[in-house]
């Protein structure tokens, strides 16, 4: 069975981009997975698809595919110039400031020093107990939005791993939701053959879109 026509938010001879579910891998792990990564399901359809970047297991929104190795090649060869991600989240808080940068360090994969990790956040809406932002990040580190947020005091609603677990507790018994929303909203990047700057959005998950609603209601 076919992707949904509806996840396909950009198509080109040279470019796929598709709206991810979180609960989805982009590519194989090293793990045994439930069902197929979306790289190995597009691959029915478009043979010859690489993945460009990755998303995280839990996060939602814009993955960018190359349907040619030209293609491929040639955005890896430009270590991903010009590229901008901005993604949406919800994390515990009233944030005080309209924006912010977070510049902080993060652990190498590897477990050898630290590397660096930009993040600008700004805040959209504020809640009684939450705020609701996008982040653009300059660095794609790993788990960096998550730490980033969590270092300032703010981590994503609902993270189990970085976040505050009372506050986690509570926001479940409240509102019914248990995982956290982290999107990736949109991509800007130059096309790998023309040069021309290309954006790509992708609209927010029900789930996400249904507990802004419940929290602008309270």
């Amino acid at each position: 069975m076919p992707i949904s026509p509806s996840r396909i938010l950009y198509e080109d001879p040279h470019l796929l981009a598709v709206d991810k579910r979180s609960g989805e891998l982009v590519v194989k792990g090293s793990g045994t997975v439930e069902k197929l990564p979306l790289l190995d399901f597009l691959k029915k359809d478009y043979p010859g698809l690489r993945a460009l970047h990755r998303l995280d297991f839990e996060t939602s929104g814009v993955v960018l595919f190359a349907r040619t190795k030209e293609a491929y090649e040639q955005v890896r060869a430009s270590d991903f110039a010009g590229w901008k991600k901005i993604y949406s989240t919800l994390v515990m808080g009233r944030m005080p400031r309209p924006k912010g940068t977070i510049a902080t360090p993060l652990p190498a994969r590897n477990g050898k020093g630290t590397v660096e990790a930009v993040s600008h956040y700004t805040v959209l809406e504020r809640f009684a107990n939450s705020s609701f932002l996008d982040v653009e990040i300059e660095t794609g580190r790993h788990h960096q939005i998550r730490k980033h947020l969590a270092e300032i005091g703010h981590p994503l609603a609902l993270d189990d791993k970085y976040g505050h677990m009372k506050f986690n507790r509570l926001f479940t018994k409240e509102l019914g939701f248990r995982k956290f929303f982290l999107h990736a909203k949109r991509v800007e990047l130059p096309h790998p053959k023309t040069g021309e700057v290309i954006a790509v959005e992708a609209p927010l998950p029900k789930p996400f879109a249904d507990l802004l609603r419940v929290l602008r209601s309270l």
